[in-house]
């Protein structure tokens, strides 16, 4: 069995630490010393439903028990798990279904209805979907693009041995929103999971003492390699359902929380909340909260307790840029780990000097720590591997002392909530408004320090809509975090010579007299 393989780090962690609780999520439990077994028994009822090595598992759900359970089946038996955000839909959601391939879905009640509805936006056909796993006991839907069951016992047979995986093999896609097109698929070794949990349970600082706490969703990169921090490391961890800025603090104390995970918009909200008892009551030490602005580390700090803990890294990386609290410097993102390389780079890829900002390039030292290219796209993988380097596209400039720090993003990218929003998509949407001309999409910033969606809107001579009727044929059409919440109607774009919308000068125009606000006017977006 190979080093730095899940199934690897199962069977040693389990006869080493036996009956220490590993993960607690909403419906259940699991033991280091249970996982292996658990692993090979999700495995032999994937392998019932003709799943195979190399074959893609999508799973689309919130936060619980089952969760897991299916990423551990497929690294066992050598499959692929595919974790779908749950608040995906329309043309992003059925992009992700046929770009992965998946053979089998297994989702949760609320996400069967998302999947009903599918076909009222998008085409089915030419799906690689067999069958779908229902998590919940409820009747299936209408409309679904493959036949749905109740989720299948495990196979009265004896538990298969893990298969030979290596540390290259894929055990993940994770699908992170474009810029200038559809959502890429991220292709994530087994390898690159280990060294997320070692390298971030180093800058951590996280020892047998420890208890780690989670709200963030499982479907996305920190959270799961939360729990690969506490596979490395020997410690458990607690999978919250969601984040609630309102039960946040209660939560840490009930759960004896020592490390927590937070992200930018996320420590302004507990912020914004009057100050209460239960902000001293827990022993949290301190959270990874990369992106939170300077100006709320120390106030958070004070107020709670908490030290707060920056770095970088990205799905397709790994945590390339950080270190210890003790090396952490204000307004930095830290130095780069000894595992990478870090480059700051002008337009041909040339270094430039300290100082001087240019593109981030990151290469990982140790075999399969980043991830291997973006699934089923060739030229977006040669494109951002070029020269052997992770293009990183955000702007930064590196300190004489080796300090780097954050400018801004040079790809047409929007961030809001712990969420990459692909513009390219949202804009697509609106385009499909038969009344829509034109339209452009990008980034403004907002109260809570980080991106908010706006588009400017051209319509068609003769054609308007009011403002909430644009919005509510986004809404079944999107995820609900990327729906503009501001809108501008204008006569036309500025463009280039070429015709070229320059979205920099609307960028820099922002929220203008004429531009509407949801939020204002009291519209409401569906989760």
């Amino acid at each position: 069995m190979h080093a730095l393989t899940l199934p690897s780090l199962l069977v040693e962690q389990g006869a080493r630490l036996g009956h220490r609780v590993w993960v607690q999520a909403p419906g259940g439990v699991l033991r280091f010393g249970d996982a292996p077994a658990h692993a090979a028994s999700w495995a032999a009822r994937l392998a019932s439903a003709g799943v195979g090595r190399g074959d893609r598992v999508g799973l689309m759900a919130g936060n619980r028990h089952e969760f897991l359970s299916v990423v551990l089946g497929c690294g066992w038996l050598g499959a692929v798990v595919v974790p779908i955000n749950t608040a995906s839909r329309g043309m992003q959601l059925r992009h992700i279904l046929a770009n992965s391939g998946c053979v089998l879905l297994v989702a949760d009640a609320a996400s069967c209805a998302a999947l009903s509805a599918l076909s009222a936006t998008e085409p089915l056909a030419g799906l690689a979907l067999r069958a779908i796993w229902m998590l919940d006991d409820a009747p299936p839907l209408a409309g679904l693009p493959a036949p749905a069951s109740a989720l299948p016992p495990p196979p009265d047979a004896p538990l298969p041995p893990a298969a030979d995986i290596r540390p290259g093999d894929m055990l993940a896609i994770l699908y992170t929103s474009g810029t200038s097109g559809l959502s890429k698929g991220v292709c994530c070794p087994h390898a690159q999971f280990y060294w997320w949990g070692a390298i971030a349970a180093r800058n951590l600082e996280i020892s047998d003492a420890d208890v780690l706490y989670t709200s963030l969703p499982l479907f996305h990169t920190n959270a799961l390699n939360a729990c690969f921090q506490a596979l490395v490391t020997g410690v458990s961890i607690i999978c919250d359902e969601r984040f609630s800025a309102s039960r946040y603090f209660d939560r840490l104390e009930a759960t004896g929380a020592t490390v927590t995970y937070l992200l930018g918009a996320m420590v302004p909200m507990l912020l914004a909340h009057e100050p209460a008892a239960a902000e001293r009551r827990h022993r949290t030490r301190i959270a990874l909260a990369p992106g939170v602005p300077e100006r709320f580390h120390g106030a958070f700090t004070e107020r709670t307790g908490i030290a707060l803990l920056e770095g970088y890294g990205s799905t397709e990386t790994n945590f390339a840029l950080g270190g210890t609290l003790a090396e952490q410097r204000p307004g930095t993102m830290g130095r780069v780990a000894p595992e990478f390389d870090a480059m700051v780079a002008d337009e041909d890829d040339a270094p430039v000097p300290d100082g001087e900002a240019g593109e981030l390039l990151l290469r990982a030292r140790p075999p399969f720590a980043v991830a291997t290219g973006y699934f089923g796209m060739d030229d977006k993988t040669v494109e951002a591997w070029r020269n052997l380097w992770f293009h990183t596209g955000d702007r930064v400039v590196r300190d004489a002392d080796g300090y780097f720090r954050f400018l801004d993003r040079m790809k047409d990218a929007i961030r809001r909530r712990g969420e990459n929003i692909s513009s390219y998509e949202v804009e697509q949407v609106l385009l499909a408004h038969p009344a829509v001309a034109v339209v452009a999409v990008y980034a403004v910033r907002s109260e809570l320090a980080e991106d908010e969606v706006m588009a400017a809107v051209v319509y068609k001579p003769g054609q308007s809509l009011t403002h909430a009727a644009l919005l509510d044929f986004c809404q079944p059409r999107m995820p609900y975090f990327a729906v503009p919440r501001y809108l501008r109607v204008l006569g036309d774009l500025p463009r280039t010579e070429n015709g070229k919308v320059r979205k920099f000068r609307l960028r820099e125009e922002g929220i203008t007299g004429d531009t509407w606000d949801r939020d204002a006017a009291g519209y409401r977006v569906a989760r």
